[in-house]
């Protein structure tokens, strides 16, 4: 008798129940530091556990944490390293001698940072999983794109569908980002948070933001028209610019509807057979993704844990709540509305997708599984699938646009700025420009925050405010943009009888 294996999805599933409870049970400790210094020209190493004050002494000044401050502690070192600090350590255990020391004061410090668990060690794998789907989205939007731009046939079609899909992409932002600000104006997340949670998170993270962000944002729609198109094809390719990649893609493949067939027809089938081939490396694919799901929760489990959600529960509540909301009220009314397919035969088959964007966090490492499923599973045509899915990954952001309207009014009640309708009307412009400038990449959306804070006067150091949680709502948010995306598939395909039977 032979034993018969879970279905893929919830192989994953299991990964990824598995990878939390691991994550768990190796979970970072937040009392412990790992500090490296130079002694007699040689790298040291003492852990530190449970002090009682670590304190920094430079230039005759001197600040001291206790053991409450982990991240505190780190953020700050980052910012005076360069001063050559001396560190007093008071009453604290040290774990590579296995014993209690009243005080250590070390110079040449090099480095202060967290333990590194098992959780934490095998990141790699998930990010190697990553990396194998990314490697396929690139070449898989350039083809299926120009395949897809291509098989419309004629430029009458190829612009119904295509304000058809733009039309839907923007429509479905504008609800989320207002869906977003309305939770945010009826919970009022920022007015909760206590004034030390408050100076605490700031001081955490600012310098983790600074370097998130070091160089100056200069958005403009202009500038944003302009940079749509590519320089050089071939250099968007090799720097993963995917908007400039989807526009020449798109391009390329209306204009093979312009010349002679017999022409044309050699370039179809090469780029046709491409993205066979991607489609096809995703099965294979994703015969690991059960691993690597594993191995990217129990390294997210194992970092940042549960206990930072508690600082931070009315803001986190909010996007969940606004993010549940848009997946489950705002997208079946869309699907009972315009679309042929059932909403439960829709969920139930969008479950691997879903999945594999939550442990990712990336919308391009999904395409290829959102592709895949919405082919074979939703029985949506290849020519709607090809053109409206890579155009959803790189411009459709809906989870991303609401986590931006609540982390906009989340900040600005925290720092005490009442905004008035058309500003928070700014925000959903700004917000819906930015959700189509913004990279499908993990953490972006933090990046594209700056763009719509400093378009209503919001302090742009009050994203220091949320980036404890940000990687956590990052995942979540993820599941409502590739979710958006097959939802709108949907509805073009049956609005263009291109709903396989």
């Amino acid at each position: 008798m032979r034993l018969k294996l879970p279905k893929l999805h919830n192989q994953i599933v299991i990964g990824l129940v598995l990878g939390a409870f691991f994550g768990a049970l190796f979970k970072v400790n937040t009392h412990r530091l790992e500090i490296k210094y130079i002694q007699k020209n040689e790298e040291k190493l003492i852990i530190a556990q449970n002090w009682e004050k670590l304190a920094f002494l430079y230039d005759k000044d001197s600040i001291a944490f206790n053991t409450n401050q982990q991240l505190d502690i780190i953020s700050y070192f980052d910012k005076i390293k360069n001063k050559n600090p001396k560190v007093i350590i008071e009453n604290f255990f040290s774990l590579k001698e296995g014993k209690y020391q009243q005080v250590r004061i070390l110079d040449n410090v090099i480095s202060i940072s967290k333990e590194v668990t098992i959780a934490l060690s095998i990141r790699w794998v998930g990010e190697v999983f990553i990396k194998l789907l990314n490697m396929i989205a690139i070449p898989l939007v350039l083809a299926s794109l120009i395949v897809g731009a291509a098989s419309l046939g004629d430029i009458k079609k190829f612009a119904r569908i295509g304000a058809k899909t733009l039309a839907l992409y923007v429509f479905t932002t504008v609800v989320a980002i207002s869906l977003g600000l309305t939770i945010a104006n009826i919970i009022r997340p920022g007015e909760i948070i206590s004034p030390f949670t408050k100076e605490r998170l700031l001081s955490a993270y600012n310098t983790e933001l600074k370097s998130k962000i070091q160089t100056e944002l200069d958005f403009s729609i202009s500038k944003m028209i302009t940079n749509i198109v590519p320089r050089n094809p071939f250099n968007a390719i090799s720097n993963s610019e995917m908007i400039q990649i989807v526009f020449f893609a798109v391009m390329f493949g209306m204009v093979l509807t312009m010349i002679k067939r017999e022409k044309a027809e050699p370039l179809i089938i090469f780029f046709d057979g491409i993205s066979e081939v991607m489609i096809k490396f995703v099965d294979i694919v994703m015969l690991i993704a059960p691993i690597g799901v594993f191995a990217l929760i129990a390294a997210t489990v194992s970092e940042f844990g549960f206990d930072i959600l508690q600082t931070l529960i009315w803001y986190s509540l909010t996007v969940f709540i606004g993010l549940v909301i848009h997946l489950f009220v705002t997208y079946p009314i869309i699907l009972k509305s315009l679309s042929k397919i059932s909403v439960k035969n829709f969920f139930k088959n969008i479950k691997r997708v879903q999945l594999v964007a939550f442990t990712t966090s990336s919308s391009a490492a999904t395409l290829p599984v959102n592709m895949e499923v919405c082919q074979d599973n939703l029985k949506i045509s290849k020519s709607i699938t090809s053109f409206v899915l890579p155009l959803g990954a790189t411009i459709n952001m809906d989870g991303t646009a609401l986590y931006q309207g609540v982390a906009s009014l989340f900040i600005a009640q925290v720092f005490g700025i009442d905004l008035s309708f058309f500003q928070q009307l700014t925000i959903v412009l700004t917000a819906v420009l930015a959700s189509i400038g913004t990279a499908p990449v993990p953490g972006v959306g933090i990046i594209m925050l700056l763009v719509i804070l400093k378009s209503v006067g919001i302090p742009e150091e009050g994203i220091a405010l949320i980036m404890g949680v940000d990687r956590i709502l990052d995942m979540c948010r993820t599941v409502v943009n590739v979710t958006g995306d097959a939802v709108v598939a949907s509805v073009v395909a049956t609005s263009e009888n291109q709903i396989v039977n």
